[in-house]
This record gives C-alpha cells, sequence and structure tokens, in this order.
C-alpha cells in the first residue's frame, strides 16, 4: 500500500469498527470493518483487512477481503492479495492476478450515486 496523507482517515491493523462508517476524505482501512461503508473520497484496503459491509467509494484499492458489495464510481483496482465475495460495480476495474472474484460485475458506464456525507460543520 502506498503511504498515507494527512488528510486520510485510518482505521489501524487490529481495530474493530461495527456500525455504518461514512466519510468525506480518503480512508486507509488495515483493520475490520462491519456495517456499510461510505466514502466521498478514495479507498485503501489493506492486504490483511477484512470488510464485511457494503461499499461506496469514489475511487478504491483493495488488497484485502471484501464480503459485500462494492460500489466505485472510478476506478477500482483489487491486487493479487484481494478477495472480493459480492457484486461490483464500477466505471474501470483492474484486477491482478492471483486476486478472488466472486460475484457479478457490471462496467456499463452508468454514473454511481455517490452518498452525501454530511461533516460536523453541516450539523449547525
Amino acid at each position: 500500500m502506498a503511504k498515507s496523507t494527512a488528510e486520510e482517515t485510518i482505521i489501524a491493523r487490529g481495530v474493530r469498527v461495527e456500525g455504518d462508517f461514512k466519510s468525506q476524505g480518503a480512508v486507509l482501512i488495515e483493520g475490520e470493518v462491519a456495517g456499510n461503508v461510505q466514502i466521498a473520497g478514495d479507498l485503501r484496503v489493506g492486504d490483511e483487512s477484512k470488510i464485511h459491509a457494503d461499499v461506496v467509494a469514489q475511487n478504491a484499492v483493495v488488497g484485502g477481503e471484501v464480503r459485500g458489495n462494492i460500489q466505485v464510481a472510478g476506478r477500482l483496482e483489487l491486487l493479487s492479495s484481494a478477495k472480493m465475495i459480492g457484486d461490483v460495480t464500477a466505471d474501470v476495474l483492474s484486477v491482478q492476478a492471483g486476486a478472488l472474484v466472486n460475484g457479478k460485475i457490471t462496467m456499463d458506464g452508468r454514473e454511481v450515486k455517490m452518498p452525501k456525507v454530511e461533516s460536523s460543520d453541516d450539523k449547525e
């Protein structure tokens, strides 16, 4: 995985998040997430990560395990260590040799509706 940036939310290895997770910025998941994941920015999933959730993101690079449907408005890259169990919707899809995909893949150019993720500033 590439180095993280200052504006990135990180769920570190050894951390488990349960429930819906929403973010306006980029997110790096190295731990576990169970629940729905909505990322208005880019998502990176580490090689040892486990996500048991439906995922929506702008772009995504997946190296770990995702059990749930994933919708990416732009580019989805599945690394050789990726294990994808669920349906995939993406504008551009890259799958490295060794990646596992069990599900329906849709790349018909339809726009993926990105969620509106409210910031704490919006709730005033």
